[in-house]
């Protein structure tokens, strides 16, 4: 098998881990890390990778067959899109865009140019998640009700030291909340109305430091959001799943599904069940559900190798990162005004 070129766009913390992984990817070749800063070359010439301070150069130089952007929020259209001019596959890490207007214009762009837009929501092919829905979809939990979800972290003074971290759309709601719920929406289906509010009380900055959302769903369930980058806690995606080795896991959860036969928490799939019938006076048995862990980032550069040969479609299209950042923008909307909102409301122009 040919091993495939790729390119990443971006030397950040996110692009250099996207970097690692396509150098351990055993049917790939990282062929140029592209980023103009002087951080950027020196990482490349750590790691023995080419680089480029353009995606214009190597595009002509030393095409790839496909490319990772891993650059700021507000370039990812700008930079897919030079991607896709140049007819080559792209995997843009989330948000897709940094509103829904961009992000429906560069799906479109996508579309037209017949060529796979992948969105970085990796946490979907984390095997626990995949798991998770098995169980959901088995029916174990019964009629799914009520869900929670926590993101509880204390970001350090110096984490804002960079101006864009201090200002709207750098806060929790949109850098972290997003992969929330985007493995909400693929959980438990569309988003149809939230509510949410926002404070900056902590930190005084013009970002968001804490929200709260309520999520209603097209089928009915009733879901809640506690979001904090201002609090020490263990409870957080981040601080429970082991995925990034840069936390110090927890051994408590960041997620509860209730249904009416059972309950079930994330990430350890901790499964509650009432022993002979549902009923508060009865006795719990706890069983917890095996899997064989892996690391989502890893399979999802190996996704994306197959979508760039032809052999799978996009598990997160750029329509599915379009419609995740809906909610999100949802969220802002409804955290801004104080009322709740439907998601009928967002309206995006018609991709096609």
């Amino acid at each position: 098998m040919k091993r495939l070129k790729i390119a990443v766009m971006g030397a950040g913390l996110i692009g250099k881990r996207h970097a690692q992984h396509v150098l351990a990817q055993p049917d790939a070749i990282l062929t140029s890390i592209i980023d103009p800063s002087s951080d950027g070359r020196a990482f490349a010439n750590e790691i023995g990778a080419g680089w480029s301070p353009s995606f214009a150069e190597i595009a002509r130089d030393d095409r790839p067959d496909g490319v990772i952007v891993a650059t700021p929020n507000r370039l990812h259209v700008e930079n897919a899109l030079e991607v896709i001019e140049a007819r080559i596959p792209v995997l843009v890490e989330k948000p897709i865009a940094d509103d829904v207007d961009e992000a429906a214009a560069l799906v479109a762009a996508g579309e037209r140019a017949r060529l796979p837009i992948l969105v970085g929501h990796h946490r979907r092919y984390n095997p626990m998640i995949q798991k998770a829905r098995e169980i959901l979809e088995s029916g174990r939990l019964g009629r799914i009700i009520a869900v929670h979800g926590t993101f509880w972290v204390a970001k350090p003074d110096d984490y804002f030291d960079v101006a864009w971290r201090r200002e709207p759309g750098a806060g929790p709601i949109f850098v972290n909340l997003i992969h929330d719920v985007d493995l909400f929406r693929y959980l438990f289906g569309e988003v149809d109305a939230v509510h949410a509010m926002q404070s900056s009380a902590v930190r005084g900055h013009a970002v968001e430091d804490t929200a709260v959302v309520s999520m209603r769903f097209a089928n009915g369930i009733l879901a809640t959001l506690s979001a904090s980058d201002a609090v020490a806690s263990p409870w957080s995606w981040e601080m429970t799943t082991g995925e990034n080795p840069s936390f110090p896991q927890q051994d408590q959860f960041c997620y509860q599904i209730g249904g009416t036969h059972g309950s079930l928490s994330i990430p350890h799939l901790d499964l509650w069940t009432n022993a002979t019938r549902p009923d508060w006076l009865e006795p719990l048995a706890r069983e917890r559900v095996s899997f064989v862990p892996d690391d989502p980032l890893k399979a999802q550069l190996s996704h994306f190798c197959d979508v760039i040969r032809g052999d799978a479609e996009p598990i997160v299209s750029g329509r599915e990162g379009l419609a995740t950042l809906r909610v999100i923008e949802a969220i802002r909307t409804s955290a801004l005004s104080g009322q709740m909102v439907g998601l009928d409301t967002i309206t995006t122009p018609r991709v096609q």
